[in-house]
């Protein structure tokens, strides 16, 4: 269970995860296509302002592929939905299976059980007959409960399909098990009664092993069961949830549909009202082209809705973003107030390194006037809180650091500018705060120099000093990483100021979309005007048709009088119609009652079958017991009787069918009945047909009248054709429905009789022969009510069409609120009917466990039954019992019975009601899914419609994108054509060349760009236009010819030549062209526009590269500091080494020969020791030899003897104890010797230790010099990247003045040509602009210099430090030495002493040593204790953090138990509910069974009793045989009803239990209510303590932040002192800055006194016009009396000029005509001269190039003659030869190769001296001796210089082959040339730069490329040698992959070079090789 969830778990993790992933990169496109749409409209607005067309068609692009891109992603969630649903599905099928598995074995287990309770039966009848009385409760089984489970829980799984009945079955199965097992358990404890009694009376230990066995079964089984409830109840669960989502997927469905559905009725509504206002007539066909205009504006009207509701959109859109920047402004503020606060905290601890430093000067003072060691403890105390101060400030720093790059990437939105101006404050905050940092770092270098001048002093501080060491590093560290966090500050400004430009950007766009809807608004209103127009026309004409109306309402009168009477005649065909119907209604009426007498025959049918089959159930009883009776007694008296009893029954029967056979007659009848009515029913009809045919036939000359009016109506009588087919197929299900009844009647009247069947088969082909005619009828009837509806509505349309269109209108209105009536009677209605199924359910559910609890007690019953039969054969010997009352008994279940029956009543009353109630839905469900269809079909109509719109705008799209496509690789092509040909014609056309210096200065410059005007971009425009084609054509024909020219041959030149001609002549074509009249002044134009962007372009290019070389020079002079610094570094590295080194050495020295002499003395003594005492004991030997040999005289010779010998001992003894003594004493010298040197050495080691220190702290300040050195030049760095930045500010500003000077320029030149003091003026402004730049560049490179000196004065401070220090450490040592000198005389002193006190000597040794191991121990333990004390700070810190994370991980778990508490009490809840239901179900078992045990007595009763009557009839068989049958059936009967009274006192009973149930849970819900009342109270204490608790830690906070507080106050008056010096640095440097702008607001004033000067020459110039205007009036006049009176004599003589110049201008066009065509073939034939004269030139060339080629060819042939000559004599005079080193090689390889192949080798070698196979075969022959004589005498002169080259592991291989393939193989590799020499055709022989030698590069080897490419005049590859051009090894096979054999190596490293034969190609390498070996 566990796997099959947590699988769909993970299921369902994957696909929401990949939904969440597609739908946040569905959210990312959207906002890139957003941004992309913002900058796109942005583009086109400022190209194109007024192409709204192309933007509404981008919009419908962009939409078009978000909609593509969306359907994309909603199929391929929907693949996901399914593949995810598939894989639920299989889990559900493994989980079913596994289930059925469990099954299995819970089966198993079951039957294990029984066996076991078989087993208990067994012990039981074991257990004595103490309880028979009493105790002697039968064993039940289970085996009928747990079959009938199985089969109930096996049937459950059958279907795949979970649904929700599946559900309820499981819950109904758990709570059946929970059944089984609560009765379980109480048989359990019976069991365990019985089996502690029968212990108590002494059963032996077998039992109780059966009963523990028994109980870990039981316990197994409850383990089972509970997590089977467990796997229920997870199941549930994920199907409910499945479930409620489907509920929740079609409940949107259905709401989306229904809007959907509203929003069309709405729509048709309007349209419906702006129909109704038309009014039909005579002229209809204006009417109806008015209306097609009327829907052609209406769409259009809806389109431009529709835009204008997208752009409306778009607007939401835009202002929600508008909002969501102003939310991150608001964010942006609060960070910035957080911001705030960070940057007083930083005072706050720079004010407190303030205290600090001035504490540490403190102490610097105190000790600098006492060196006591009192004094010494307190500077380590201040340094210790020096060090802790800075570490706190160090993880502040670092949060600052986190915060400052957080927050500041953050920024965003609107008050940009209000944050720049914040972000600048902040700026220059810091800049304050560093340099109060430097001084706070030179105040600690300072107190660093006193600290050190102490710590030479005292060996103690060295500790500390290397604590603050490493604290100024970190500190360093940190101050890097500020300067870091600088730039990115600066990086975050120049993004914000990207973002600005992008914020005002949109803000331009959206402004652009608001005029834009602005204009289509205005639009909008335009076409609103129009149709409003357009509605008035029509009203006039709508006016006149009323008034053509009313004279058709008077014809119209006459014919109402006629349609009068044709109504009357309808109105009787009515009357006679509702006749019919009712008639009608009445049959189905009576068919409906006699379906339902067909029911209850079926019933009843049924039930006389089941009587007859008990009947012949009692009948074969009967035969059974008659012909038993027979065979014993030959009475008659039974059979009469039970013939009686058959007669009578009998006689029942036949009534029986007597009824049917009258009900059958009866329906006979009716049937007959209904034939009449309906012949009767046909003749009406026929009648009715008649009078319609007349009425036709009176209405078709009106109808011919009135045949344009029908044509409207039409479409109506189309939609109620659809609801006559509705109708129809209701009728044909209706007829189905009564077919299916008749069948089934007529299959239940054929079990009855035959004749039955012949008269229901009648009367169903009646019934379906009726059935049909009442179709017929209806149809015609409804045909009959269209005509009349036809005939009414043409009246009603002429009377009153406008009074009839308001009325469908409120109509409609009223049945619309009527449909949403009904629709909402209809949900509560289904919400009844949804309460009245569950209602329904639930009473099923009941029933069903009623017959469950039946089947299963009947079942125990018989069980019983027979387990009482066992028990009275075993109790037959005991006592009887007495008998109970029966008849009481009987009585009270009477009574109950009558109760219980009518309880039974009522619910069937019930059930009845119910089913009528569904039998309502089931109908109302039909005709919902009936409308539901409709609606559906109308959806699918709608989006095919959509989807066609859709695929016509995609086509559309697709053809537009196509034609972009096009258009930009047409302007691509044009751009790459152009370069060309501006290449081409530098040196004709200077025209087209300046237009390209243009295009590629605008390329190069991006900082330079200029806006031309409008009307020069579009005459550009235009000119590109007309280039576009021609240059098209040039492409394709350059193309075509590229193509050709691979292909020509040299007889080919000559048509290339022709090609290149008309090339040339389409170019000067297009030349003449370009250098038309109307290029020439644009051209013009851009040319001085160019001279003058050049000449500014050189002036900042010059500044450019000044301070280019500038930066070079400081960069090296940079780069040198580096460099000293490094070698200085160096130094002091290596001198530390060796120091170390020397250190090291002296050490081990030092120890190690001390304990050498030390371990040798020790072990000379021991050994001398040992020798004495020898010595002694051969003394004693001697002493008793003497003494024993002067008491005996015997032997005094040998005595004598003895003696001497023993005295040469003792001599030599003595000269051996002299020697060890001298030998001692030179030890005791060479051992004080050494203790002397080892005292110099500690000296010596002490002043190498005090050199180390001072190197150290010389490499610590050299450090601390550096990177002060680095930061001063990170901080040029910055500053050379601000004046850069200022410089391109200039440059941006030069730029806007150049071109303001421009425009002016312009309209100057525009004005007049009087005002030339004018064009002095931009000179004058250039050359002011000139000294401006040039002053600001001077400034800039002073302020550098000036920086440069200040770095070297630095530089030369620094280096004077360090050689103070060097001087010191310098003194240092001389006192050392002095130390040195004086501490020797000392030991000289000591020495004496030390000779006398030797003895005492190695006791101090030892004490030394002792002292030694406690100082280290005790350095140690600082050292170990520092670490701690650091440890423990850095561990203070980081519980600091962490108990703030564990405060706020300690409410989040708050959070969770509170939760969690709650989610426990539902728990609690519901365990308590079930453990309730547990308890009420195990009391109903327990009284269940007590009930079942009086029963079981009171049956064994009956049972004794029954026996005793059989006894006593078996003893009166004879005549008492009916009384016996009587008494069997009587007490049959009463088994029969004790059995149903037990029945229903269980369910009685078990109502009762239900209910105290109830009341149990009801009481413990109220001690559960108690409980929480107590638990929450205990909660609010808890809280009470907990707020006293933090009130008491806030107030200590709060008192400790007003200490603070005060201490900060201090802090801020030193820096208010500190501000106000950094501002006086502030306001130099913004000095400067305003000098600057004041030398920019001088060019400015000169600028705008320029301007002033053109305005009053404008106004000067605008006065004369004035006057000129005022003067050509009275001009004017004169002239006009002049005219009058002239008028006739000009008059004549104008129009004979006037024909003179017609004549004149004819003649002129012609000439011009002609001077064209003359001028055209003039350029062409110039053109074809060019190119003729240019063709000749390169032909020359090319000429001549041939001749060079074919001398050099010559050379080559020449040069490779005479090496083949060579190398054929080479050869020649090589063949008999024989190389040394090859020998040596082969030899070698001889030993290499492999034992089996030697012999190859040696013939090899034989081959090669010119021995013959069969001599070699011959020496093989003999023994290997004579081999390696012939061998060793063969190569005896050989050199031996040739190394052994071993091999390497990837040669084996090669040596497994043999050694003869390995040769030939290597000689046909080496005699391969690697490259082919090249081959060239005349062809590819081309001038230098032509294409043809990029080819062939490609194709030469690498080194041909690098010899043309380093030599490319001096050296030819074809001129080369052999040996240079073709190497004899090929070099790819000389890398690391090659083989490695010796024999395959490079000829070059291992043989001797001989050039190879020129081999034919019939003779290759390998044949010749072939020969040679086999000669």
């Amino acid at each position: 269970m566990s796997s099959w969830l947590g699988g769909l778990g993970a299921g369902l993790g994957q696909s929401l995860g990949r939904v969440g992933g597609s739908l946040a990169s569905l959210s990312g496109q959207i906002s890139d296509l957003t941004k992309n749409m913002l900058m796109e409209g942005a583009e086109e607005v400022e190209e194109l302002p007024n192409s709204r067309r192309t933007e509404i068609e981008a919009i419908h692009a962009v939409l078009k592929s978000e909609n593509e891109r969306l359907k994309k992603l909603c199929t391929d969630l929907e693949e996901k939905h399914e593949a995810s649903e598939l894989q639920i599905k299989q889990q559900s099928t493994n989980y079913r299976n596994q289930l059925q598995q469990k099954e299995v074995e819970i089966s198993h287990h079951k039957a294990r059980q029984i066996a076991l309770q078989d087993q208990l039966l067994k012990l039981q009848s074991a257990t004595p007959s103490v309880h028979s009385g009493a105790g002697g409760i039968p064993a039940t089984t289970a085996s009928s409960s747990f079959g009938c489970g199985i089969s109930h829980h096996a049937s459950a799984f059958r279907d795949d399909d979970m649904d929700f009945g599946d559900v309820i079955s499981l819950q109904q199965e758990i709570n059946r098990l929970s059944n089984e097992v609560s009765r379980l358990e109480s048989e359990v404890g019976h069991w365990r009664h019985i089996a502690q009694s029968s212990n108590a009376q002494g059963t032996h230990s077998s039992d109780q092993r059966e009963i523990f066995k028994l109980q870990n079964i039981i316990k197994e089984l409850k383990q089972n069961r509970s997590q089977e409830i467990d796997d229920h109840q997870h199941e549930m669960s994920v199907l409910q949830n499945v479930h409620q989502q489907k509920l929740t997927q079609m409940h949107h469905q259905y709401r989306e549909e229904l809007s959907y559905y509203e929003e069309r009725i709405e729509e048709l509504k309007n349209l419906l009202q702006e129909g109704g206002l038309g009014v039909t007539g005579t002229d209809h066909s204006k009417i109806y082209e008015m209306q097609k205009t009327i829907q052609v504006l209406q769409t259009e009207k809806m389109e431009s809705t529709k835009k204008i509701e997208e752009l409306e959109d778009k607007i939401k859109d835009i202002n929600e973003k508008l909002s969501s920047a102003e939310n991150d402004r608001d964010v942006l503020r609060r960070e910035q107030e957080q911001l705030n606060v960070e940057k007083r905290q930083i005072i706050e601890e720079c004010e407190s390194l303030k205290l600090n430093c001035s504490t540490l000067q403190s102490y610097g003072m105190k000790q600098s006037d006492c060196v006591t060691e009192k004094e010494r403890i307190l500077p380590q105390s201040t340094s210790v809180e020096k060090v802790v101060t800075l570490q706190q400030a160090l993880p502040d720093a670092e949060n600052e650091m986190r915060l400052n790059s957080l927050n500041q990437g953050n920024n965003l939105t609107e008050e940009n500018v209000n944050l720049k101006i914040h972000v600048q404050v902040l700026e220059k905050e810091n800049s304050l705060l560093s340099q109060e940092k430097e001084e706070l770092q030179i105040s600690l270098l300072k107190l660093n120099n006193d600290y050190e001048v102490m710590k030479s002093t005292a060996a103690r501080d060295m500790s500390l000093d290397s604590e603050l060491h490493d604290l100024r590093l970190s500190l360093e560290a940190k101050e890097r990483e500020l300067n870091q966090s600088i730039n990115e500050k600066e990086i975050l400004l120049s993004t914000l100021g990207e973002l600005d430009k992008q914020n005002e950007e949109a803000t331009k766009h959206i402004i652009l979309i608001k005029d834009q809807l602005s204009k289509q608004q205005n639009e909008g209103v335009s076409i609103i005007s129009k149709l409003k127009q357009d509605l008035d026309d029509e009203k006039k004409i709508v006016h006149q048709l009323e008034d053509d109306k009313m004279n058709l309402t008077k014809e119209l009168d006459m014919q109402k009088e006629k349609l009068i009477q044709s109504e009357l005649v309808q109105n009787d065909l009515h009357l006679i119609k509702e006749e019919l119907e009712d008639k009608v209604e009445d049959l189905v009426d009576q068919l409906s009652k006699s379906q339902k007498n067909n029911s209850n025959i079926q019933k009843e049918n049924l039930e006389l079958r089941e009587r007859i089959r008990q009947n012949e159930e009692e009948l074969s009883r009967v035969r059974n017991e008659l012909t038993q009776s027979l065979n014993q007694d030959s009475n008659s008296t039974f059979k009469d009787n039970l013939l009686k009893e058959r007669e009578a029954e009998v006689s029942n029967l036949k009534q029986n069918l007597s009824e049917i056979e009258q009900l059958n007659e009866n329906l006979k009848k009716v049937a007959f009945d209904l034939k009449m009515e309906n012949e009767k029913l046909v003749l009406t009809c026929e009648d009715i047909r008649h009078q319609l045919e007349e009425s036709v036939a009176g209405n078709s000359q009106i109808s011919l009248e009135k045949n344009t009016i029908v044509e409207t109506l039409k479409m109506e009588k189309g939609q109620l054709e659809a609801e006559l087919c509705q109708a129809k197929e209701r009728l044909l299900e209706e007829a189905s429905k009564y077919e299916q009844n008749v069948e089934e009647l007529s299959n239940a009247r054929n079990l009855s009789t035959s004749a039955l069947q012949l008269e229901h088969e009648h009367l169903v082909k009646l019934s379906q022969e009726k059935d049909f005619e009442i179709l017929e009828l209806k149809k015609h009837i409804e045909q009959m009510d269209t005509d009349h509806k036809k005939t009414k509505e043409i009246l009603s349309s002429n009377e009153e069409e406008q009074k009839q269109l308001t009325e469908v209108i409120k109509e409609k209105e009223r049945f619309i609120e009527k449909l949403k009536e009904k629709c909402s009677e209809l949900q509560e209605e289904l919400d009844k009917y949804s309460q009245a199924l569950m209602t329904n359910e639930i009473l099923r559910q009941t029933i069903e466990e009623k017959d469950r609890s039946l089947g299963a007690m009947k079942e125990e019953n018989n069980h019983l039954q027979e387990e009482l039969e066992r028990l009275r054969d075993q109790h037959s010997r005991a006592a009887p019992v007495p008998e109970p009352k029966p008849l009481d008994s009987i009585t009270e279940l009477e009574s109950e019975v009558s109760q219980l029956n009518i309880i039974k009543d009522h619910l069937e009353e019930e059930i009845k009601h119910q089913q009528k109630i569904i039998e309502d839905q089931n109908q109302s469900k039909m005709q919902l899914l009936q409308s539901l269809q409709e609606q559906k079909k109308e959806m699918d109509e709608f989006r095919y419609q959509h989807e066609q719109m859709n695929v016509t705008h995609t086509q559309l799209f697709l053809e537009k994108d196509e034609e972009i496509k096009n258009l930009q690789k047409v302007v691509e092509q044009i751009k790459t054509q152009l370069h060309e040909e501006r290449q081409d014609i530098q040196t004709e056309n200077p025209d087209i060349l300046q237009e390209t210096k243009v295009q590629s200065l605008n390329i190069e410059n991006g900082s330079e760009k200029h806006d031309l005007s409008k009307a020069e971009t579009e005459r550009l425009v235009k000119g590109i236009k007309e280039r576009e084609l021609e240059i098209k054509l040039l492409n394709e024909k350059n193309i075509s010819l590229t193509k050709q020219i691979d292909q020509l041959s040299k007889d080919e030149v000559g048509k290339l030549t022709q090609i290149i001609q008309q090339k040339d002549l389409e170019i000067e074509a297009l030349h003449a062209r370009i250098s038309s009249a109307s290029y020439t002044q644009d051209i013009m134009y851009l040319q001085q526009q160019l001279q003058v962007y050049a000449m500014e372009r050189e002036q900042v290019l010059a500044v450019l590269d000044e301070k280019t070389r500038e930066n070079s020079h400081l960069k090296g002079d940079y780069h040198k500091m580096m460099d000293i610094v490094a070698a200085k570094e160096a130094a002091l590295i290596k001198l530390q080494e060796e120091n170390k080194k020397l250190s090291t050495r002296f050490e081990s020295s030092s120890q190690d020969m001390f304990r050498e002499t030390v371990q040798n003395l020790s072990r000379i003594i021991r050994e001398k020791d040992i020798e004495i005492d020898a010595l002694s004991q051969k003394c004693k030997t001697l002493l008793e030899v003497l003494q024993t040999s002067s008491t005996g005289n015997e032997a005094g010779v040998v005595n004598s003897n003895q003696f001497e010998e023993l005295l040469q001992e003792r001599d030599k003894l003595k000269q051996q104890v002299k020697k060890m003594e001298e030998w001692k004493q030179q030890v005791m010298t060479t051992v004080q010797n050494m203790q002397h040197e080892s005292a110099q050495f500690q000296e010596e080691l002490h002043e190498l230790q005090a050199e180390v220190l001072v190197d150290s702290d010389t490499n610590s300040k050299l450090q601390v010099d550096y990177t002060g050195l680095i930061q001063s030049y990170e901080q040029n760095e910055t500053k050379l990247k601000s004046l850069g930045q200022e410089l391109a500010k200039v440059q941006h500003s030069m730029g806007q003045l150049c071109n303001t000077k421009d425009l002016l320029l312009g309209k100057l030149d525009m004005l007049s040509s009087q005002l030339s003091s004018g064009s002095l003026l931009p000179s004058q402004s250039a050359q002011s602009l000139k000294a401006s730049k040039s002053d600001i560049a001077s400034e800039s490179s002073q302020l550098l210099q000036r920086e440069v000196g200040e770095l070297r004065k630095s530089l030369q401070e620094k280096d004077a430090t360090i050689r103070t220090l060097q001087e010191n450490s310098h003194r240092l040592s001389a006192s050392i030495a002095a130390t040195s000198e004086l501490e020797g005389k000392e030991h000289e002193q000591t020495d004496s002493e030390i000779k006398q006190l030797k003895e005492e000597q190695d006791v101090l040794q030892k004490l030394l040593k002792e002292k030694d191991l406690l100082i280290k121990a005790k350095s140690d333990q600082l050292l170990s204790s520092n670490e701690n004390f650091t440890n423990k700070v850095n561990e203070n810190e980081l519980l600091r953090q962490a108990v703030t994370n564990l405060k706020e991980r300690i409410l989040i778990l708050e959070m969770d138990i509170c939760k969690l508490k709650g989610e426990n009490e539902k728990i609690v809840e519901t365990s308590r509910g079930k453990e309730a239901e547990y308890q009420a179900l195990q009391e109903t078992n327990m009284k269940i069974s007590m009930m079942l045990r009086e029963k079981e007595f009171e049956c064994h009763s009956m049972k004794e009793k029954a026996l005793a009557l059989e006894q006593l009839l078996k003893e009166n068989e004879q005549g008492k045989t009916g009384e016996l049958n009587q008494l069997l059936n009587a007490v049959k009967s009463m088994q029969e009803k004790t059995v149903t009274f037990q029945q229903e006192r269980d369910q009685v009973t078990l109502s009762l239990k239900q209910k105290q149930m109830e009341n149990n849970t009801l009481q413990n819900e109220v001690q559960h209510l108690r409980n929480k009342e107590l638990r929450l109270n205990q909660e609010l204490e808890r809280l009470r303590n907990h707020l006293l608790e933090s009130e008491d830690s806030y107030t200590r906070e709060a008192l400790a932040a007003e200490d603070r507080e005060a201490k900060l106050k201090k802090k801020v008056t030193e820096l208010e002192e500190k501000l106000v010096s950094s501002t006086n640095a502030m306001e130099n440097a913004s000095h400067q800055a305003s000098v600057q702008v004041e030398s920019l607001q001088e060019q400015l004033n000169i600028v705008s006194k320029q301007r002033d000067e053109t305005a009053l020459q404008l106004s000067v110039s605008q006065e004369q016009v004035k006057q000129y205007t005022l003067s050509l009036a009275n001009l004017q006049m004169v002239l006009e009396h002049f005219q009058q009176e002239e008028k006739a004599m000009y008059s004549a003589e104008l129009e004979k000029q006037k024909q003179l110049m017609a004549e004149w201008k004819e003649k002129a066009e012609n000439l011009e005509g002609k001077v064209v065509s003359l001028q055209e073939h003039l350029d062409e034939t110039n053109a074809v001269l060019d190119s003729a004269s240019r063709l000749a030139e390169q032909l020359d060339l090319k000429e001549e190039q041939i001749e060079e080629l074919k001398k050099q060819n010559e050379l080559r042939q020449a040069m490779l003659d005479d090496v083949q000559k060579k190398l054929v004599n080479l050869v020649n005079s090589a063949e008999g030869k024989v190389d040394r080193v090859l020998m040596r090689n082969l030899f070698v390889g001889h030993f290499h190769t492999p034992k089996n192949q030697r012999h190859e080798v040696l013939r090899l070698m034989g081959s090669i001296l010119g021995i013959e196979r069969e001599e070699m075969e011959q020496l093989f022959h003999e023994d290997q001796g004579g081999v390696t004589r012939w061998m060793t005498g063969w190569l005896g002169g050989g050199s031996k210089s040739v190394p052994n080259t071993p091999l390497r592991p990837n040669q084996q291989s090669v040596l497994n082959s043999s050694f003869s393939e390995l040769f030939v193989k290597f000689l046909e590799t080496e005699s391969r040339p690697s490259v082919l020499p090249p081959k060239l055709s005349v062809l590819d022989i081309k001038p230098l730069d032509s294409p043809g030698k990029r080819k062939l590069d490609t194709n030469v080897p690498e080194s041909f490329r690098d010899s043309r490419s380093g030599r490319r005049t001096d050296m030819n590859p074809f001129l080369a040698s052999r040996s240079a051009a073709v190497p004899l090894i090929n070099p790819a096979e000389r890398g690391p992959g090659g083989p490695g054999h010796l024999l395959l190596k490079p000829i070059s490293d291992v043989l001797p070079t001989f050039t190879p034969l020129p081999v034919s190609p019939e003779n290759s390498a390998g044949v010749v090789l072939k020969s040679l070996l086999k000669q």
